[in-house]
């Protein structure tokens, strides 16, 4: 049986073989999503008509103007993520598990509820950790909620790979957004034939990207996508916090972050740094992956893919 433990506990380990991402799941993820401290519950601040912000349309009308592509569901289950027909599996009850705190966080489910807290950054302290994996997972994972919708957003603005690795077509995207106010960003938005899952492109590189991420257009932006629907949670593919600035900028927005942190090769040293990185977020968990099986796991997740046949 997986077992969802604090990630702090492996960071000690001594250091191994560095890894791509994606890679085919070979081993299980366990992480653990904590709050970091109560915070009270605060209502969300007044929102501007999108139109005025952005001379835009209404998303809904976007919407009905764009074409839903669809995603490479094989690929995606060839290099070990989630999806829809394979609910059941290993990765899958994992991420059950990584989004519950999260999403408890996000609307106040039995707990006091965050500020900002549907908008969620995942992280990593150095590349290769698997950030994206976890970001694409998560996201699929919570657009299976019965009561929720996801935007997913590739911030990762200088090395953009989730329209890649869901097998969309995608040009423009939030940095274009950022640049240009005449855009409409319900033109931009990717309807996906995963149900209630949108993605929003990073968008055509910029070498002032950090200070577009920084900017005031990029706050209106976020507080428009955070709070314009009740329901949704919005996930943000980050670049990892060592590796360029953009995402320590891009946590001051942030109500959660979710730091991955790979099992056995991460040091502990880049992991304080990281979280150094990203102090103005309130709630930070960490998200052990890559880590070894424990002995029974395949046993239990064999039980659980044939439940209910």
């Amino acid at each position: 049986m997986s077992i969802i433990e604090k990630a702090a506990g492996k960071l000690s380990a001594p250091p191994a073989r560095a890894e791509t991402e994606p890679q085919a799941r070979e081993s299980l993820i366990e992480g653990a999503v904590r709050r970091s401290r109560e915070i009270p519950a605060a209502s969300a601040p007044p929102v501007e008509d999108p139109a005025t912000i952005w001379g835009a349309a209404s998303e809904a009308e976007g919407h009905a103007r764009s074409q839903v592509q669809q995603v490479n569901m094989a690929r995606l289950s060839h290099m070990g993520y989630i999806t829809p027909e394979n609910e059941k599996g290993q990765a899958a009850e994992e991420f059950r598990i990584i989004k519950r705190p999260l999403i408890a966080n996000a609307f106040g489910l039995g707990t006091a509820r965050v500020k900002n807290g549907n908008l969620i950054m995942v992280t990593s302290a150095l590349p290769g950790e698997g950030k994206t994996y976890c970001a694409i997972n998560l996201a699929i994972s919570m657009a299976m909620e019965m009561e929720r919708t996801v935007l997913l957003v590739d911030a990762d603005v200088a090395r953009p790979r989730v329209p890649e690795y869901l097998g969309l077509q995608a040009d423009r995207g939030l940095l274009d957004v950022l640049r240009d106010k005449d855009l409409h960003l319900s033109d931009l938005l990717i309807r996906t034939d995963i149900a209630k899952l949108t993605v929003l492109p990073a968008g055509r590189t910029y070498k002032r990207a950090t200070e577009l991420l920084a900017s005031s257009a990029m706050t209106q932006l976020v507080e428009d996508i955070g709070n314009r629907y009740p329901d949704r949670i919005i996930v943000f593919d980050s670049p990892p916090l060592l590796a360029t600035s953009e995402a320590s900028v891009l946590a001051s927005h942030m109500g959660q972050i979710v730091l991955v942190v790979e099992s056995e090769r991460t040091p502990q040293e880049a992991v304080r740094e990281a979280i150094n990185h990203i102090q103005s977020c309130e709630v930070v968990g960490l998200l052990l992956n890559k880590a070894t099986p424990m002995p029974g796991s395949d046993y239990y997740y064999g039980y659980y893919g044939s439940y209910g046949k």
